[in-house]
């Protein structure tokens, strides 16, 4: 058998380093002028941070289950307590660095060490929220898949669920004009679960995602309640509108907008600032561009088969 190992173009442990420092060095000062940009590169937030950060919050939202084993039930509150606090803590960190990095400065000034205090307390004041509509969205994959046995498998289980615990999460930290971090956060969900929901998505409760690989649900999309979503859905934008100089437009709302009680089958693809109305079934690997009204069901046309025999139809 041919061995196809590559040969070393130079000697084991002559790696020319100095040389290749050199010219990453040149790489990055030249990619750093083309943005306009001097001095020392900006520090970003730590995507490790906010791993923890977000299991953390996890375990403060549900001790009995993300949290520690076997937690005594007089000893939770003191468990939820010093897990936010210490979650807070990092978190105001990684706020800080999100103002830094935005403003152009090296390191925090009190004004943005206030600021960065005062967007964690509105996000922790978010929790009890949060946990209430995470609740109606276990509920809502507990309900509708007939597979699951318990509301703490599908807790501990299902992908959907993890994916939009992040969102949740992210989400608050999007409308505190964090939109960096919460990102970061969404982007961890995205490539543990291969589900990918921009933190601007509004998602109301009850919300599930069955399977859901492959599922990306744009920055712009609003989904009502009770809505459920299979593996593939892309609730993507049709087109990007550019300004005079080329130039793509930030922010236009360009996403659908999915109704209460929608339910869209697997690798259905709808696009654009279009409505799913209440109630409506959009069915498997549907293509669709346009709006639909309330208690409509959308199908691939049928597929018509003929047998031509003896050269006919040919």
């Amino acid at each position: 058998m041919t061995n196809f190992s590559p040969t070393l173009a130079v000697p084991a442990g002559d790696w020319q380093i100095d040389r290749i420092v050199a010219e990453l060095r040149d790489v990055r000062e030249a990619s750093l002028a083309a943005r306009q940009r001097t001095g020392k590169p900006r520090k970003l937030p730590s995507r490790k941070a906010l791993a923890a950060i977000v299991e953390g919050c996890g375990a403060a939202l549900f001790p009995n289950r993300l949290g520690q084993r076997q937690l005594a039930r007089d000893s939770i509150d003191y468990f939820v307590g010093h897990t936010l606090d210490v979650t807070c803590r990092e978190l105001t960190e990684q706020v800080q660095i999100e103002l830094q990095f935005v403003s152009g400065q090296e390191f925090a000034d009190d004004r943005q060490r206030d600021q960065a205090g005062q967007l964690v307390g509105r996000f922790a004041a978010a929790l009890p929220a949060i946990r209430r509509l995470l609740e109606t969205d276990i509920l809502a994959a507990y309900e509708g898949d007939p597979a699951a046995r318990s509301i703490d498998e599908v807790l501990a289980c299902y992908p959907g669920i993890s994916a939009i615990i992040h969102h949740r999460l992210a989400h608050t930290l999007y409308r505190l004009e964090l939109p960096l971090i919460a990102r970061m956060i969404a982007e961890l969900a995205h490539s543990a679960t291969g589900i990918d929901i921009h933190p601007g998505a509004k998602i109301q409760g009850h919300f599930f995602i069955d399977h859901g690989t492959g599922v990306v649900i744009g920055e712009t999309a609003e989904i009502g309640e009770r809505v459920r979503l299979y593996h593939g859905v892309t609730l993507g934008a049709k087109r990007f509108a550019v300004d005079d100089a080329g130039t793509l437009v930030k922010g236009n709302p360009r996403h659908p907008l999915v109704e209460d009680d929608v339910v869209i089958y697997a690798n259905a693809t709808i696009l654009g600032r279009i409505t799913i109305g209440r109630g409506s079934t959009i069915g498997g690997n549907v293509w669709l561009t346009r709006s639909v009204p309330p208690g409509t069901n959308v199908s691939q046309a049928r597929v018509r088969s003929e047998a031509f025999e003896e050269g006919s139809g040919i």
